[in-house]
């Protein structure tokens, strides 16, 4: 009995390191911060949607043992109340992943915490299902050799519109930020939410620096200054595989 308990307190950062490791790169937030148990995100009240939403994915996660659980349902933990389900019925968009599904779906509680509708934005069809989609999947592929640091989120300048009670903002443009610390590379993708190309995913290649300014979000913060403004200000397409 006590060389199991001895044990269990040996293994017990090595067991818990994948949901909390993350914690240390969030971005600086202007919104409600909220932590699930494989995911943080920081929810805009004014737009009602994250902000940004920051995860890991794990080489060593086996993705695919649990289904979809569409169980969308609101976000009790933000405080001011989530958007519902009831803004997006009729609006003609989808209820658009910033944490993908199929990124969680090594876990039943991961799976089912990406369905709160803090983790949705309203996007066209046309780009939830197309070029988003896409990306998702190239994002996955380089989690297979690597442990990922993922950012997604939209972009509230200008709004294509608003939908339901809430007035939840249609944003004209979305983000993906990808790091991968122990290769010490970082990417960068920024998208119009409207049919794209999924074919040339790397001309939506750009510089974190670029997504800073336009959403006045700091990311990586934690970094050195130097590696952070190298890793930021630079684009390197060809450390990646495509």
């Amino acid at each position: 009995m006590f060389r199991n308990i001895i044990i269990f307190f040996l293994l017990f950062p090595i067991i818990f390191l994948g949901q909390l490791s993350h914690t240390n790169y969030l971005p600086n937030s202007s919104g409600e911060l909220i932590h699930h148990n494989y995911y943080s995100l920081s929810y805009s009240e004014t737009n009602e949607q994250a902000e940004w939403v920051f995860y890991e994915i794990n080489k060593d996660r086996v993705l695919g043992w649990f289904s979809r659980s569409n169980n969308f349902r609101i976000d009790k933990q933000v405080s001011t109340g989530s958007a519902s389900l009831n803004d997006y019925k009729g609006s003609g968009y989808d209820r658009g992943h910033l944490v993908p599904a199929s990124d969680m779906s090594f876990d039943s509680t991961a799976m089912s915490e990406s369905f709160y509708m803090s983790n949705m934005s309203p996007q066209k069809p046309t780009f939830n299902r197309g070029v988003w989609k896409s990306l998702e999947s190239l994002i996955r592929q380089w989690g297979e050799y690597n442990n990922l640091f993922v950012v997604s989120g939209p972009v509230f300048q200008g709004c294509l519109g608003f939908i339901g009670k809430n007035n939840v903002c249609v944003p004209k443009y979305y983000y993906k930020i990808i790091y991968a610390p122990l290769e010490g590379k970082m990417i960068a993708f920024l998208l119009p939410n409207e049919k794209g190309d999924s074919r040339d995913l790397m001309s939506y290649v750009c510089n974190v620096k670029s997504i800073e300014k336009i959403t006045n979000i700091d990311f990586f913060s934690i970094l050195d200054d130097n590696l952070e403004y190298e890793l930021e200000s630079n684009i390197n397409t060809a450390i990646w595989k495509w």
